[in-house]
């Protein structure tokens, strides 16, 4: 339905699985399966409310730790095993999940050091028409101040040498048959804010 869900497939110290899901896949038995084949999944991170999709019976067959910002664990009732965060949570010890709200209250991306660090940016940022990264402003933006706040937290955050390349959660198309974005910090740096907006009030 025009997201993309990620993957990782990567062992703990003593070599038992530790792969991680990140946003949604369709529920089907060729999902589980595939996920099953690949030693299953050890935590489910969602990064926002448009991703939880049949988060309970996903999880059912999964039978894995969901990991979500605490804004938004009143979405899974019914599910166990949620793990609920409120500014960051170490998923192991090269991944972690970091509140980054705005598009919705909950909103989050996860960081993976690997390949010279990958950003999973949800729904938080995404390609344009012409595959720059941006925020985008939709109708059912939670608080865009906010959104664009949580931009400058990860320029602030990043550096050429942490942050190779960027995976959005949606608008995968206009990036034109790549699979994600190179130039991440360079484009995550490009992202102007108003200085309006600059503001703890904004908070």
């Amino acid at each position: 339905m025009g997201g993309t869900a990620y993957f990782i497939v990567e062992k703990d110290s003593d070599g038992s699985s530790a792969n991680l899901l990140i946003d949604t896949p369709a529920c089907t038995p060729d999902t589980v399966k595939f996920l099953e084949q690949h030693g299953g999944v050890n935590q489910w991170v969602i990064t926002h409310r448009g991703a939880i999709g049949d988060a309970k019976t996903l999880q059912e067959a999964l039978q894995c730790e969901v990991v979500v910002q605490e804004q938004e664990a009143y979405l899974l009732p019914d599910t166990p095993n949620v793990m609920q965060y409120p500014v960051s949570y170490p998923l192991s010890p090269s991944s972690e999940a970091i509140w980054t709200p705005g598009h919705s209250p909950g909103s989050a991306c996860v960081y993976y050091k690997g390949h010279g660090g990958v950003l999973f940016t949800g729904r938080h940022l995404l390609p344009d028409r012409s595959g720059h990264l941006v925020p985008l402003r939709f109708s059912k933006t939670f608080h865009w101040p906010r959104q664009l706040q949580s931009v400058e937290k990860l320029q602030a955050r990043f550096s050429s040498e942490t942050l190779s390349y960027i995976c959005p959660a949606a608008n995968t198309g206009f990036l034109r048959g790549r699979h994600m974005i190179a130039d991440a910090y360079a484009q995550l740096r490009a992202i102007k804010v108003p200085p309006l907006l600059n503001s703890p009030a904004m908070l």
